[in-house]
Parts: structure tokens; C-alpha cells; sequence
């Protein structure tokens, strides 16, 4: 079961407008409120949590604590996975904080009890917390040299991964924030990629931030592994064979896609400059003929996170019109987050996909 990420917005009975009020822990609580309804009208619970993505605001890193102590007031000694993502701004403009959820219904579920509770397996996935670039002391490494922070990370989800009887080899999925002080070198790291995954390159996604959880840090990881073979998913798109990620890998009933942008598959060059509707359609098109080649359809697409440029905030809404038109009920649920740029310039929109397929 996959949420939309929720923010602490309420309907005002006496303002009769929508509004976010108080601290970021009070905002924490509003919005696991709304998750517990969701789940509870669905036949679930919290217990039945895999993994929480909590998206903050720079203000609110600077009070995160409030919030893990929020989730542990919701959660009690069961430990989903926590990826936590700091974002430029929220689409609430008040919220402080933004909480999206995947859940498992109990006879798919199975928790791995470890002691540093470093991941939780839902129906074959493993779900990784948010790797920094730390050593085994919990201090940062690498300062100023995103290489080193990479290789850091990589091994560290190395070990992870092997505790749980896998490897590197089984992940289908990787999503990396990027610090704009970290973007000079920042294409280095594609060898560190190269020589840690395959011979399957998982789907991936890039994204730049103002900041990241530690002040120093250039980029961090977040991992989803598979105890399915992962299949490479490619529509034909020569442009992939030189990279290090594929445009969709298929883990079981999973489709895990790469975040696409406005970027020519073939030609690597940005379309539709300028216009947020037009590369919006161009990103959901793209996506479509990744789900076709697995035999799906629009129907098979279930979740999406866009990520908007802060320039076309003001222009988001056509991103919705154009979901309405290429997009098929039940829509997928979505979270729209505003990031510090994308990797291409000219890209005022990124969108992060999944499907199941079957």
C-alpha cells in the first residue's frame, strides 16, 4: 500500500481555506494523523508500516529530533525504515514537514529484527535508511570530495546488504540528493556507480537540494533492494547503454523506473524549455512506453513523486492538468516536492515513478 505524502493541511471550518498551523512536532502529529485514518479505512495500522519518508524543509533538519520522537510516540517499538529527505520547500508553503508511508498488509509482511534495525522486507523488497557518507563512528568523511563520500555510502549499503544475506547486485532502485557545492565533481561518481552495481544497473534518480542532512555532506543515498531477479526494463533507448542506471528494472511484480525528466532518450537534449506542461507530457510519455515494454499500461502506474525547480512553481498546476488527461483512475498517488534544481539544465521538472505490473 503506498500513501501520498501528507503535510499537516487541515480544511478551516472558520477561515474556510486550507491551513497549516503550528510546530514541526505539532505538524508531525496532524499528519500521521490523517496516515492512521487512511490506513485504518484501508484495514490496516501503523504496525503494518514498512517504511516512512519524512521530507523537511532546512528548518525543519534543524529540528529533527521533535520529529523522530513524534514517530516514536506513533510507532512504539515497531521500527519501520526512515528515509529522511531535505527538500528546498513544500508545497504547503507553513508545513515544516511531509510524511509519505508504505505499507503491507500482515501475511505479506515480515520484519528483520536487527539490532541497528537497518532494514525492514515487504513481499521480497528491502528498504535501506538513508545512507550518509559516515564511518562506523558516525563521523562524516570525505569533507569536500563527493568521490570519497560516494565510495563511503557505497560500502556502507555493501555491508547492510550482506548482513542480510545480498548484495549490491540485487538493487533495483537508488535515489541520491545532491548538495549544489558537491555538483563540480559530482560526474565522478558514475564511476563509483559502475564499479559497485551490475551487471542489472538499478533505476535511479538524481536530485539537488539547498542542503542535506549533515551541513558537510555532498550527497546521500536512499536503496531498495530485491530478493527478485531484477530484470533490465528498456524501451530501446540506445542513450542507456553508456549509463549507469537503466530505465526501468523489474524485481518480481515491481517496476521500479529511473526519474525522467525532459531529456531526449535518444538525443540527451532537453525538450520544451520553458514550459512545464509541455515537458510535463513529454515525462509522462516517457514513462508510458518504459511501463509498455513490460506489457502495461497507465493503469500499472501507482505512485509518482515530482520534484518541481523552484522558477516554475508558479506554473505547477498544468503539471495536473496534464496527469488528468494521460493518467487513468484510480490515479497513482502522488507527493510534489520543490527541489534546489535538477541535474539538467533547462529541466523544470523531474517525476520518480513505480508501477506493479500483473
Amino acid at each position: 500500500m503506498y500513501l501520498s505524502g501528507h503535510t499537516a493541511s487541515e480544511f478551516d471550518k472558520i477561515e474556510k481555506h486550507i491551513v497549516v498551523r503550528g510546530d514541526i512536532a505539532t505538524q508531525a502529529r496532524t499528519a500521521y494523523k490523517k496516515i492512521g485514518a487512511i490506513l485504518e479505512a484501508a484495514g490496516g495500522s501503523f504496525s503494518d508500516v514498512v517504511r516512512i519518508v519524512e521530507y523537511l524543509k532546512p528548518d525543519g533538519i534543524e529540528r529533527y529530533g521533535e520529529t523522530a520522537a513524534v514517530r516514536k510516540e506513533v510507532f512504539g517499538s515497531h521500527h519501520p525504515t526512515v528515509n529522511t529527505v531535505p527538500v528546498k520547500s513544500l508545497l504547503r508553503a507553513d508545513a515544516f514537514i511531509e510524511i509519505e508511508i508504505t505499507a503491507v498488509t500482515r501475511n505479506h509482511q515480515k520484519t528483520i529484527e536487527q539490532p541497528a534495525r537497518e532494514a525492514n522486507k515487504s513481499s521480497g523488497l528491502i528498504f535501506l535508511p538513508t545512507i550518509m557518507p559516515l564511518d562506523r563512528d558516525g563521523n562524516l568523511v570525505g569533507i569536500n570530495d563527493i568521490v570519497a563520500q560516494t565510495e563511503v555510502i557505497f560500502s556502507t549499503a555493501e555491508r547492510m546488504l550482506r548482513d542480510l544475506d545480498l548484495s549490491l547486485e540485487q538493487v533495483v532502485k537508488t535515489v541520491e540528493y545532491i548538495s549544489p557545492d558537491g555538483l563540480a565533481d559530482y560526474r565522478r561518481t558514475g564511476e563509483v556507480r559502475r564499479s559497485f552495481l551490475g551487471p542489472v544497473y538499478p533505476a535511479a534518480a538524481g536530485i539537488i537540494m539547498p542542503r542535506l542532512i549533515y551541513p558537510e555532506a555532498l550527497i546521500q543515498y536512499d536503496f531498495i533492494a530485491s530478493r527478485d531477479t531484477p530484470i533490465a526494463i528498456n524501451p530501446g533507448w540506445s542513450r542507456y547503454d553508456k549509463l549507469t542506471y537503466s530505465p526501468g528494472v523489474r524485481a518480481g511484480d515491481i517496476l521500479f523506473l529511473a526519474g525522467q525528466g525532459s531529456v531526449n532518450p535518444e538525443t540527451g537534449e532537453v525538450e520544451h524549455r520553458g514550459n512545464i506542461g509541455n515537458q510535463a507530457e513529454y515525462i509522462y510519455d516517457n514513462i508510458l512506453k518504459v511501463i509498455q515494454a513490460t506489457g502495461g499500461t497507465t493503469r500499472n502506474l501507482v505512485k509518482t513523486i515530482e520534484y518541481v525547480v523552484p522558477g516554475a512553481l508558479s506554473n505547477y498546476r498544468e503539471v495536473g492538468a496534464v496527469r488528468s488527461q494521460a493518467l487513468r483512475e484510480p490515479f497513482p498517488v502522488s507527493t510534489g516536492l520543490v527541489c534546489d534544481a535538477l541535474l539538467r539544465e533547462g529541466m523544470l521538472l523531474e517525476v520518480d515513478p513505480l508501477a506493479v505490473i500483473g
